[in-house]
This record gives C-alpha cells, structure tokens and sequence, in this order.
C-alpha cells in the first residue's frame, strides 16, 4: 500500500480508502454484514486506514454496520470519515444532534473527518447561514471532529468561493477521466490543492461505469496499450496519476474488488503514467462521450421519487441499451425491474414521472432528470410493453406454493 500525507495535518493516509456506500447486500437489500466485514477487515489488514461513510449510505444503516466492522480494534487503526446530512439541518441545534446521533452510531468519541456532505452553492448558502462554521469550529475544539471538510457537487464556477469561506482541512470531489471539466473538476482540484487542502477523490470509477462491463469499443482502445491493465486499473491509476489527490475511495461491494483494488493501490504512484498512456486514456473518454447518454453514476441522491420512479435504474438500462446494444434483453429486463416483477413493490416505470422537480435540486451531476425520464419511456415503454410485462410475470412467477 501507498501513502499520501494530508497537507495540513500531515496524516499519512493510505491512497486507496473504503467506502461504505456500495456495500454488498442480501436479498431483501440489507448490508451482508458478514461479507461486508471481512471485505473492511481485510482492507484494514492489507494497508487501508481511511473509511468513509455518511448519514444516508444504505438507508441510514452504513454507519451502525461501521461500528461493528470496527470493533476489535480495528477502529484505533483507521481514519474514520463521515458526513452531515446538511439537507436534513433545519435550525443550528441540529447539527449537534446529528453529529452526536453519528458518534453514537459509530461507537466512537470522535470523527477523524467530518464533512458537510454534497454541497452546492445554495446550500452551503443555507447551512452558512445557519452557522456551520461556528458549529464546526466548536466541534473541533471539544474533540468531537477533527478535522472538517466538505464534499461538492455544484458546479465548477461555485467551488472556489466555498474553498474560500472557511479554513477547510480538506474536501471530497468526484474525479475520474470523464468528469475533468464537470463539477468540481481539474480546475478545482488544483485549486484546492492550491490553498492547502488535502483531496480525497470520490467516484474515480463513475459508480462502476468504468469498470464493468466495457463496451467492445473502449475495450479495443485499452488493449492497443503497450503495457496491459484492466479498465479498472487504467481508471485508478489515472486518479492516483495527479499528485495533489491524497486518498482515492473506491465503493466495493465484493471481495473479488478488495483484492483487485489493493493490488492496483501498490502502484498508484503520483505522475507514473506515460504522455502516451494519458493520451490512450483521452481518447477512451472521448469514445465514452460518443456512447454514454445521460451522465448518471447511480449515487440515488435522487430517491426517493414522490411517484415511484427507480430513477437510477431507469437511466442504468438506457445507458446499458446505447453503451452495450442488447435491445431485446434489455426491455425485457426493463419490464421486469420497473414493472415490480423481479422485486416485488410497485411499479417504477419512467412514465409515471410527473415533472415535479424534486430530484433536480437533489442531483450531483444535475442531470434534467424528468426530462430524460420522457426519453426512456419512450425507448422502453412503447409497443409491446404490456407482452413483455406479461411474459415476464410468467418467466418470474413464484411457482413455490
């Protein structure tokens, strides 16, 4: 394992952190516990000592999973990360009662670094206004956080001013080689690091997007490389390439990506990729541009829909169907998933999108959702829906009792 120190505090962090909201999870969608914490253990065994969870992370179970995972001593071996759920503050009081409710959830005394979690300009507006700063200063002092930072998802031209507005020991921004000129970007990674911020880098694989599977065009690129790694490892390497990043997190949800993550994680050196390897990875990024649809990284911020739209799921098939061709299969699955077939619940079909707008203001890449809901309706919910909704009650039907 490689280690990076944090500019202010000197900390030597490992560069490659866990994060805990890709946890894998049962049948009924609850964290396999048992998985999940041999997969942290073994991290913490092989290097890893930065954990990063929040308050939301698998419908607010994340951190309780946490304190167990750490118990046994494993919690004095990491630094622990986690989030307010600024979203949810409402007046200054809150902020200490959500920070205590963590604390108690994790079983700890204090949080390593806390960030005010998913920022944008209006609301860091907002819970500025309400005295995040005075809160934060008063939770460092009495020990409960030590070092305080945030993470962003406005837009890029927001991000400088929150840097400015208070001596931040660090910030988390989503980067990865499609997303240089979204968010917060190389511009505001650099600038940052700049300003004396330790980075940790969340996304590098852009919720698994990058990962698995590959389109057969991007595949070709990788493999005229002269020297070969798998997609995962030319998208972490790229990360780990830019020396002002300090911790990249990666959201495993399996064991087979532990051991394939650490084994990339011991040579994830700062500037250790060719001119001619950054231009293969350039030109990956552009084919990406070429085949992707909608810039979704599946985070769910965006659930729950007021209408029961499965907006993540809904733009995962649409991505699958332009990235990957399988049109049959796909509206198949389609039918299935959104029709409550395969799961049980209600229906979460794109059409029963009513343009309320809630979901704009809540997603990190400010996608126009409803909009683009209309987009997949129309591709997967046109002639023959209602034969395919059919078939698929019949293929999944519980022939238990």
């Amino acid at each position: 394992m490689l280690y990076r120190k944090m500019p202010k505090n000197g900390d030597e962090l490992s560069i490659l952190g866990f994060g805990a909201m890709r946890l894998p999870v049962k049948e009924d969608g609850s964290i396999d516990e048992k998985t999940a914490t041999n997969m942290v253990r073994y991290s913490i065994n092989n290097g890893v000592n930065y954990v990063d969870t929040a308050w939301p992370y698998h419908m607010g179970e994340s951190e309780t999973f946490l304190a167990k995972a750490l118990a046994d001593g494993y919690r004095e071996k990491v630094k622990l990360a986690t989030k307010q759920p600024q979203w949810m503050v409402k007046n200054p009081g809150d902020m200490d009662k959500f920070l205590n409710a963590q604390l108690k959830k994790l079983n700890t005394d204090h949080i390593d670094y806390y960030l005010i979690h998913s920022l944008v300009d209006s609301s860091w507006e907002n819970i500025k206004n309400l005295g995040v700063r005075e809160f934060l200063d008063k939770a460092k002092a009495d020990g409960r956080i030590i070092n305080a930072g945030f993470s962003y998802h406005g837009s890029p031209e927001d991000f400088a001013p929150i840097v400015d507005a208070y001596d931040w020991d660090f910030c988390q921004i989503q980067y990865n080689f499609l997303d240089t000129n979204v968010q917060a970007g190389t511009a505001g990674l650099e600038y940052a690091a700049s300003k004396g911020l330790g980075v940790v880098i969340m996304e590098p694989l852009r919720g698994g997007n990058l990962a698995d599977p590959v389109p057969q065009e991007v595949l070709d690129i990788w493999n005229g490389a002269d020297t070969k790694r798998s997609p995962v490892e030319w998208a972490l390497r790229w990360v780990w390439n830019h020396p002002e990043i300090t911790v990249v997190l990666s959201g495993m949800s399996a064991p087979a990506h532990v051991e394939e993550n650490l084994k990339i994680a011991d040579e994830g050196l700062a500037n250790s990729l060719t001119e001619k390897e950054l231009q293969l990875v350039e030109r990956v990024a552009e084919k990406y541009g070429e085949l992707m649809k909608i810039n979704c990284t599946g985070c769910r911020y965006c659930m729950p829909c007021p209408e029961g739209v499965d907006i993540p799921a809904c733009f995962e098939v649409y991505n699958n169907l332009h990235m990957f061709g399988g049109e049959d299969r796909l509206k198949m699955m389609y039918a299935a998933k959104m029709g409550g077939i395969l799961r049980g619940d209600e229906t979460n079909f794109a059409s029963q999108c009513v343009q309320c707008g809630q979901c704009l203001d809540a997603c990190p890449q400010q996608i126009p959702i409803p909009d683009m809901l209309e987009e997949v309706a129309e591709e997967f919910e046109g002639l023959g829906l209602g034969e395919r909704i059919a078939f698929a009650k019949q293929l999944f039907a519980d022939d238990s009792c």
